[in-house]
């Protein structure tokens, strides 16, 4: 689904109430009644509750399921993405939405500004959209799923990305630079950069394929394997070097000219398939990385190694040893994300088909062609970047929109009230079913 921020500015501290109540009624109902959703809330009758429920409805932010058995809403995408944004608003790390720049199998890509006007990028993890496009293959899977487990999974792979995405960054790993997480999305640094995957040619491809290598390896040394490292997932960030000199003879005189050199810095991103040295499956991931980069350098570049491997045997060998390193997989679980909450996410990836190996069906999907030409990108609604799950850099064709200034170019979070805090029952206390109705007519909106 696409982010549509309009009519977040127009909701009431009342609406935030009641929405935020639907989300906690989710827990345990995947239709939330809406007599529960009152007490939560606050505010069980009366007019201004179901003003709300009316305009969330018609914001599609909650929904009311077709022949449900009881009265009630789900909270929808839309709604989490609302209650998310909300929250990266009070914390001051979003002030301000741009377009999209990218799309994932599961995630999309937008712009975004903080109150300064610095560019960031947000993330919104959307697990489950790939279920609804297979879903004749998932049927048997999808028949015990509902909307609100396709959200707690959408959280568990920001939660995880952002917790690999911030013991990356600390431990000098070329990754963009992570600033807040909540729910579902992350919000992080802007890299001005192009995915590999859009490069038709660089100047040394020997020294770009030695520095992917020698990042996958570095990973094993820290204890991780990314899991899908590939060209979608590599961003190259020019950066000028130190000068170099060059003797030119201008009117009989030698002068001294410096020529900026450009160096290729390759940055790694998309972390929700990251798994550690000590996953029964490794070696196939380590292997399964390793040769996706050999494959695009030989097709792309024309470039095949002479060196064999590398080998998960020999990437590990030094790991298990005692104190000669950190191991950021174990790091990661002690902050929070826990191997139980890998396990769910893993598995989840694993049925709904979230695979790396997919890269060839998608680029039949998207258009693509091994020959390097891709199709323009620009911002806006008619074009959007479909470079598999990347962050895109900033358009530097002469676009007109681009000289205009930051602010008429962002849809501001304009937000009448903060959300109060909800007096309501806590979740412990809230029931995990409802009597049905004897007879109910599906009413309102439908989804």
């Amino acid at each position: 689904m696409k982010l549509d921020t309009k009519a977040i500015r127009y909701l009431t501290a009342e609406d935030w109430r009641v929405l935020t109540a639907v989300e906690m009624g989710s827990k345990n109902h995947e239709v939330v009644p809406t007599p529960l959703i009152g007490r939560i809330a606050g505010n069980k009758s009366g007019t201004g509750f179901h003003k709300s429920i009316s305009a969330l409805a018609k914001a599609g932010l909650i929904g009311k399921v077709k022949n449900a058995k009881y009265d009630g809403y789900r909270l929808t995408y839309g709604g989490l993405d609302y209650l998310a944004l909300n929250t990266h608003r009070k914390q001051s790390s979003i002030y301000s939405i741009g377009n999209q720049i990218g799309v994932g199998k599961e995630s999309d890509i937008y712009v975004v500004a903080s109150s300064t006007g610095e560019q960031r990028v947000l993330k919104i993890h959307r697990l489950g959209r790939i279920s609804f496009r297979t879903v004749k293959a998932n049927r048997d899977y999808l028949r015990n799923r509902s909307s609100s487990s396709w959200m707690y999974m959408s959280r568990l792979a920001a939660l995880k990305e952002y917790a690999f995405m911030k013991a990356l960054r600390e431990n000098g790993f070329p990754v963009p630079e992570p600033i807040a997480q909540s729910r579902h999305t992350i919000v992080m640094s802007l890299i001005n950069a192009f995915p590999l995957r859009q490069i038709s040619s660089v100047p040394d491809p020997a020294s770009l394929y030695g520095d992917l290598i020698a990042m996958i390896l570095r990973l094993a040394r820290f204890g991780l394997i990314h899991g899908d490292f590939n060209e979608f997932n590599i961003l190259i960030d020019e950066r000028t070097q130190f000068p170099v000199h060059s003797a030119v003879k201008v009117d009989d005189t030698n002068c001294m000219l410096e020529e900026a050199e450009i160096a290729l810095l390759p940055i790694l991103i998309d972390f929700p398939q990251m798994v550690s040295i000590s996953h029964p499956n490794a070696e196939f991931y380590f292997d399964r990385d390793v040769g996706c980069i050999k494959r695009f350098f030989e097709r792309r570049f024309h470039f095949v190694s002479d060196e064999p491997g590398p080998f998960f045997s020999d990437a590990v060998r030094g790991v298990e040893q005692k104190g000669e390193r950190k191991r950021l997989d174990v790091e990661v679980e002690a902050s929070g994300f826990s191997r139980k909450m890998a396990k769910e996410l893993e598995q989840y990836m694993k049925e709904v088909g979230v695979d790396g190996d997919r890269m060839a069906d998608d680029e039949e999907e998207m258009g693509h062609s091994d020959d390097g030409d891709e199709q323009p990108y620009r911002f806006g609604e008619d074009v959007v970047n479909e470079t598999g799950d990347v962050q895109q850099a900033l358009d530097r064709s002469s676009d007109p929109v681009q000289d205009e200034p930051l602010s008429e170019r962002m849809i501001v979070l304009d937000i009448q009230d903060d959300t109060p805090e909800i007096d309501g029952p806590a979740w412990s206390d809230i029931p995990t079913k409802v009597e049905p109705k004897a007879k109910a007519k599906p009413t309102g909106w439908s989804i």
